[in-house]
């Protein structure tokens, strides 16, 4: 269940209260009695767990930006046979 803070306009106390989705939202102060609560807006905590959250996790395995893949050259007199040409 989720925690909601509320606070009192007219007396100022806050505190918190576990609700469901479901409840409605708290109107009546428990200090003061009046009804004068608000819910307050709070930034929530994200927390990113496994893999796929963070920028070394495609990257190479040391975590390093820079790329240490040896590239192969192959020469063209390898890869191509010789040519003849006739002359007549």
């Amino acid at each position: 269940m989720p925690v909601y803070t509320y606070r009192c306009e007219n007396c100022g106390v806050q505190f918190e209260k576990h609700q469901s989705f479901t409840d409605n939202p708290l109107k009546t102060c428990p200090e003061c009695k009046k009804k004068a609560l608000k819910k307050v807006i709070t930034p929530t905590k994200v927390i990113f767990k496994g893999s796929g959250f963070y920028a070394t996790d495609h990257k190479s395995p040391s975590g390093n930006t820079t790329s240490t893949k040896k590239t192969e050259t192959k020469t063209e007199t390898e890869s191509k046979p010789a040519s003849t040409e006739k002359s007549e």
